[in-house]
């Protein structure tokens, strides 16, 4: 029978319907070769790869439809986002912490350098100019040194009793230096230290070096210090942990379109902003005290010029040391008279008198080395580099998206929305724990803030505290809350009140040295042995600890 056009055409479309009815393979499942491709490039075995789609009921994460993943690469790519996204995070944080341990390896090299500058110039000059006046007196000048590089360096001493100590000492031994068969008694002593009050043996250098002094030193090594603690911050926060809503969230937006057989779709930016926003949602939480860190960082460095600036005062110690030396010279005579007249004359010892010293007679006026621009350079870099890290911990989301995720250009209808292609349509959340109730990407408990954050979060706080005490030329207490006594910036973890009294110190001999509370990295041995109150310290004072650390924050002690 002859079939006309019409009959051909119905006949090929019942044979069309036939095969779907029968299930034509071909036309339900895709092949899975660029999916295997990418997930052998990545190291994984190929060998329970599917050839095409298979049904998704068994997977956990991605969405249940024709997938080329099985469980066993749901798993392995979930493993592999959250790792992805973990060596993302130490990546950002070791760029910030290189920035910031070059700055700081920086200032602390050239203030330690004005510092032995200084101290090579007392030596080079004082025992020609002096004479004996200062070779019989040169271990109070040694030891005065190596108290300021101390406090520098974070030795819990007060710098005014540490030069009030010096020049009594100094002034001592100078008074016995011309009658070394002298007695002199406590009392006597006492005596002196009472009469030099009113005659001002050095003159004014002893009051202009303690005025100078402590305004300059307690600002540079505040300033040092809050780099090394901004550095530790960042180390630690890096660290933390991802949580598990995070990585089935980083899952989906990374490898699901890789199970749905479409790998090469990007997220959609602002689903990829939500899924970490949730993801560093405690993070974002750092970004005020980090901030405000910063700002007091910048700020101090106003105190680095003029004449009680660091640059100043901590490369010209020995020019105020030179001045009180010429100043004894000139008034040791009458003073020596008027110590007798008031304190009586002391008792000599029975071999009779020595030989009088011969007395030396020049006079050292030294000028202030001029600034070498090394400082001014250092600030104005790290002004900058402060300047563009304010926004680190809020900027992340953003960052990670860009630069780690391949994000889509635009928000359209050919980027992945985490269930398919599409365009993605929930508003982007704000920044910040609190922010996240409604995060439509990851499940955020917005009532359990990370501790180890938090913690960080204090150190933010007490370390700006101290930067604004030293702005005002007072150095506050400080005690930090880490968990740990390690990396720049560190503590003792233990406030006095809780773990024990900080030592406390009334001999500037060089055998009595004082704990570092809040020492700079690199500290040596010899330079001062750092206390363990922390290691002492038991794990249930720790809520204790911090609520001291805020009262401490509140109350910074005025010296």
């Amino acid at each position: 029978m002859e079939l006309g056009a019409g009959g051909w055409w119905l006949l090929c479309a019942a044979a069309a319907l036939a095969a779907c009815a029968l299930g034509d393979p071909a036309s339900k499942s895709r092949s899975c070769s660029e999916v295997r491709q990418i997930y052998g490039a990545k190291g994984f075995s190929l060998s329970d790869v599917p050839q095409a789609e298979i049904s998704g009921e068994h997977l956990r994460i991605c969405s249940q439809g024709y997938t080329c993943c099985t469980s066993e690469m749901e798993e392995n790519l979930a493993n592999r986002s959250r790792a992805e996204l973990e060596t993302a995070l130490l990546d950002s944080g070791r760029a910030l912490q290189a920035t910031l341990a070059a700055q700081l390896r920086g200032f602390d090299g050239h203030f330690q350098h004005l510092l032995n500058d200084s101290e090579r110039a007392l030596q080079d000059t004082f025992p020609s100019a002096f004479g004996e006046l200062y070779t019989q007196s040169a271990r109070a000048f040694r030891d005065l040194y190596t108290e300021l590089r101390l406090y520098y360096r974070g030795a819990d001493l007060q710098l005014e009793d540490t030069l009030a100590e010096f020049w009594a000492r100094l002034l001592e031994r100078l008074f016995r230096q011309p009658h070394p068969q002298r007695l002199l008694p406590d009392d006597y002593l006492d005596c002196l230290g009472k009469q030099a009050e009113a005659l001002r043996p050095f003159g004014d250098a002893p009051r202009e070096l303690r005025l100078r002094a402590t305004r300059a030193f307690v600002a540079a090594r505040t300033f040092v210090q809050g780099l090394g603690v901004a550095g530790d911050v960042v180390r630690k926060v890096a660290q933390v942990p991802l949580g598990p809503e995070c990585s089935r969230a980083v899952m989906k937006l990374v490898y699901c379109a890789h199970c749905l057989g479409v790998p090469s779709a990007r997220p959609c930016p602002d689903y990829c902003r939500n899924v970490f926003k949730g993801c560093l949602a405690n993070q974002a939480d750092l970004d005020a005290e980090w901030r405000n860190l910063l700002d007091s960082m910048v700020l101090i460095t106003d105190k680095f010029w003029g004449p009680s600036g660091a640059e100043s005062v901590i490369g010209n110690v020995h020019v105020w040391l030179a001045e009180a030396i010429s100043a004894l010279q000139d008034n040791r005579d009458t003073l020596t008279t008027k110590v007798i007249q008031s304190c009586g004359n002391p008792q000599v010892n029975p071999p009779g008198p020595g030989p009088e010293e011969k007395r030396h007679r020049g006079k050292l006026v030294l000028q202030e080395k001029p600034p070498t621009g090394t400082l001014e350079r250092l600030v104005s870099e790290a002004k900058a580099q402060l300047r563009d890290a304010q926004d680190f911990w809020i900027s992340l989301p953003g960052t990670l998206c860009s630069e780690k995720m391949a994000m889509s250009a635009a928000s359209d209808d050919r980027c992945w929305n985490g269930m398919a292609k599409g365009r993605y349509l929930p508003e982007v959340m704000g920044d910040g724990l609190a922010n996240q109730i409604n995060n439509p990407e990851v499940e955020v408990d917005i009532t359990k803030p990370d501790m180890t954050i938090r913690q960080q979060i204090m150190q933010l706080k007490i370390m700006t505290n101290r930067l604004r005490s030293a702005y005002n030329g007072e150095d506050s207490d400080f005690q930090d809350a880490s968990d740990d006594g390690s990396g720049s910036g560190s503590g003792d973890g233990c406030p006095e009140d809780i773990c024990g009294r900080r030592i406390n110190r009334k001999s500037s001999s060089s055998s009595s040295r004082t704990p570092l509370t809040h020492a700079l990295p690199g500290l040596s041995e010899r330079e001062g042995q750092k206390t363990s109150a922390a290691a002492h310290c038991p794990q249930a004072c720790t809520a204790l600890l911090l609520l001291s650390l805020v009262l401490s924050a509140a109350r910074p002690r005025w010296r």
